[in-house]
């Protein structure tokens, strides 16, 4: 592990150790490609600690197979790190009986109700978030509200956010943000995606 020296100490009161396991807000937003990719990468690290890992996938659809689920699932049954629990928006939240007549906007709310519940209860030590800002940005769910319930969040919970469009309140909260921009791209020149690259 790299050993440097802090550009900055804070006077905080905590010890450098306290400093150094303190639960991360994470904010991985922009134009680029990456965002969920950096994001499931973080989950493989966590998984290897042996931390319980939620996913929870706003806006894609339950068509869309990523390909990081399967490996994540299948890591998650191994018994080996930590367990994986895997939740799409597009399918239905499995916790919701009523899915069938609930539109996107109060699908998204329900996944953002399900989260502070689990957050409540420290299901998870490690939280993927993926395409979050959407509905934050859509004014589906409220900033001010997810940026109060992460603050206060219990324990040594960390939560990754992914999408574009991240609201400023969240980035000023959040510990590490990344915004991924896009130099170039196979479909700037007419290319569709292909396995193993976009899903």
């Amino acid at each position: 592990m790299p050993q440097g020296q802090p550009s900055v100490v804070p006077d905080d009161g905590l010890t450098t150790r306290q400093r150094r396991n303190r639960p991360l807000v994470v904010v991985h937003t922009g134009v680029g490609k990456g965002k969920s990719t950096a994001a499931f990468g973080l989950a493989l690290r966590a998984w290897n600690q042996g931390w319980p890992i939620g996913v929870f996938q706003f806006v894609k659809s339950a068509k869309w197979k990523v390909g990081e689920e399967n490996a994540l699932r299948v890591l998650g049954a191994s018994g080996e790190g930590g367990t994986v629990d895997w939740h799409k928006m597009g399918e239905g939240w499995s916790w919701v009986q009523r899915d069938a007549q609930m539109d996107n906007e109060e699908k998204a709310r329900e996944g953002w109700e399900q989260v502070k519940r689990d957050l409540a209860a420290e299901t998870y030590r490690l939280y993927v978030l993926d395409e979050f800002a959407y509905p934050m940005h859509w004014g589906w769910v409220d900033t001010d509200e997810v940026v109060e319930v992460l603050r206060g969040r219990p324990g040594t919970q960390h939560v990754v956010i992914t999408g574009r469009n991240a609201p400023e309140k969240l980035v000023d909260l959040a510990d590490l943000v990344t915004d991924m921009s896009k130099v170039k791209h196979p479909m700037d020149v007419g290319q569709k995606g292909q396995k193993g690259i976009e899903w």
